[in-house]
């Protein structure tokens, strides 16, 4: 066995959950090796859609994710989607082959620890034949302990050599990691807080997503309203008093019942620019509490009156006792019947009214939205690309849980909607993938429809095409409606016919009649890809626009 072979095999032994990647010389040994061990291996067209599929699947499955990718240019390939991945702190490791350190003149030599490093991922490194254990380990540590994209560098010459077979035949296992306890003064100011709150609001975020039950517990104790960031969008369906997402896509009532708190507090969430609106979701008089992992997450992105490090799970289990030790007993604070009876009236964006831009030629994107989410099973995973259609699918499709949503958005990149869809469907193979993704980022992500149509994957792609970059279009008309738009506005593509030339369906919608289509490849039992190439009306920019373009 080759150092190649036996990280492969600890790789599996420690119970990696898949491995999206595109081979060449420098990963196939290793590549193969995980197949043989039972790690399943997606092929991607591209490593950049290899790096996102690994992303999505890692969030969706709360399993480790594998990136196999061949030295040098297929580690630069895949950066957007490392650099996303690494943004958003997700457990991921880079099974990247790297040059020998004698082949300077090699045409894949590169500084690929550096690279790492650029894109806020954690490089390491394969040593040698008798570290190798030791340092996949350590990767693997790195990436579920502390929660980080690692960038395990594998140098050729490393890879070829020959281990012991005691170290073959040795057994690998980690002890899983032990919740972080907030310190008892945290937990007592933090239950002080509470105690004195009428109108709390709390927010979870991504490190708030195992912790549902915990946090529902305390503010139906304390009379708190529930919100998410858009990460966690669907955490708290089941709650009456979910407003649902906070920031950029809340609905008006939304807006305004986070607006009214008098105690926001944050559970594992950055509370950052999109999740506050600029800070403007907080009120002027309203105390700010953030809950996460580590101290130099707290106070990241906005003032906050109080900081807890822990795992928020185990605050809120630890805060609901203080507040039973004290004697505050439970009450209705937020949790009001009148605004309970709002809530259930005008929260989500379906209930809010609208002009229908709707004519025989385009579709309103709020109208075709709607119709979609009645037509499509509600058991379904969501996954959303960039661009200013974004907030449709987002907010107008619903989801079953806080797993029936991927939200690729940290780089801010347009283009990785595809790949997310294709990674989130394979972690979730009992829920039909639905895509909403823009007419330009699709073209950029175009060549994954392959991968989609050979996984038999029956993967919804919502295209609202609009022929442009509309968010710049939107953008830049409001500073000067006579601006040449040249540059961001395309002829129209018929996706619908490519998406029939890479073995999908394809359907054009631009009226409501149009969709009679989708309600027919829902009854047929599909086995491939939809696309739907939606001609859609334009809104003169979508309503969270203005917001996202603050922070650019």
């Amino acid at each position: 066995m080759n150092v190649a072979q036996l990280v492969g095999k600890t790789l599996a032994d420690l119970g990696v959950g898949h491995c999206f990647g595109v081979v060449g010389s420098g990963n196939f040994t290793i590549t193969n090796t995980l197949m043989e061990h039972g790690v399943p291996f997606t092929a991607a067209r591209h490593e950049g859609g290899a790096a996102t599929m690994a992303d999505a699947f890692a969030r969706i499955s709360g399993q480790v994710a594998l990136l196999s990718v061949h030295q040098g240019c297929g580690l630069t390939n895949a950066a957007t989607g490392v650099g996303e991945a690494a943004k958003s702190r997700t457990p991921m490791i880079v099974l990247a082959a790297e040059a020998a350190p004698s082949a300077v003149y090699s045409n894949f030599a590169m500084d690929q620890d550096g690279f790492a490093a650029s894109v806020y991922a954690v490089p390491e490194r394969v040593h040698s034949a008798a570290s190798a254990v030791a340092d996949t380990v350590r990767a693997y540590r790195r990436a579920v302990n502390d929660r980080r994209t690692v960038v395990l560098n594998l140098p050729l010459n490393v890879q070829a050599q020959e281990v012991a077979d005691e170290q073959a035949s040795a057994p690998v296992a980690i002890a899983p990691a032990e919740p972080i306890r907030p310190s008892h003064a945290s937990v007592q100011a933090l239950a002080g807080l509470l105690a004195g709150a009428q109108r709390p609001v709390f927010v979870a975020g991504r490190g708030g997503r195992g912790a549902k039950d915990e946090i529902l517990a305390v503010a139906r104790h304390a009379g708190a309203l529930v919100a998410t960031s858009a990460v966690a969008k669907g955490l708290f369906n089941a709650d009456d008093f979910n407003l649902g997402i906070s920031g950029g896509f809340s609905s008006p009532l939304a807006a305004e019942l986070i607006t009214g708190a008098d105690l926001v507090i944050g559970f594992g969430c950055a509370l950052n620019m999109w999740t506050m609106r600029q800070g403007h979701l907080i009120g002027a008089e309203a105390k700010v509490v953030q809950i996460d992992l580590e101290d130099l997450a707290l106070g990241a992105n906005r003032p906050i009156d109080l900081g807890v490090v822990g795992d928020a799970a185990q605050c809120a289990t630890d805060v609901l006792a203080e507040l039973v030790a004290l004697g505050v007993a439970p009450r209705e604070g937020y949790r009001r019947a009148d605004v309970r009876a709002r809530i259930s009236e005008s929260i989500h964006w379906g209930q809010v009214g609208y002009e229908d831009l709707s004519d025989s030629e385009r579709i309103d994107p709020r109208t075709l939205t709607k119709a979609l989410d009645q037509l499509l099973p509600s058991e379904r995973i969501l996954s959303i690309d960039s661009g200013n259609f974004m907030g449709y699918p987002s907010q107008f499709l619903s989801v079953p849980d806080e797993f029936g949503f991927c939200f690729t958005q940290a780089f801010q990149s347009i283009g990785l909607g595809l790949s997310t869809a294709i990674g989130a469907g394979l972690a979730q193979p009992g829920r039909l993938p639905v895509l909403g993704t823009g007419d330009g980022g699709f073209h950029m992500a175009i060549a994954e429809l392959d991968t989609a149509v050979r996984l038999q994957l029956p993967l919804v792609c919502i295209v609202y095409n609009d022929a442009a970059y509309g968010a710049e279009v939107h953008h830049f008309a409001i500073d000067d409606p006579d601006a040449d738009m040249s540059s961001v506005q395309f002829p129209d593509t018929d996706f619908a016919a490519i998406g029939r030339g890479f073995g999908a369906d394809g359907i054009t919608v631009r009226t409501l009649a149009d969709l009679d289509e989708v309600r027919e490849w829902v009854a047929s039992n599909p086995s491939r890809p939809l696309v739907i190439d939606a001609k859609i009306a334009s809104d003169k920019g979508s309503w969270w626009l203005a917001e996202a373009f603050k922070g650019h």
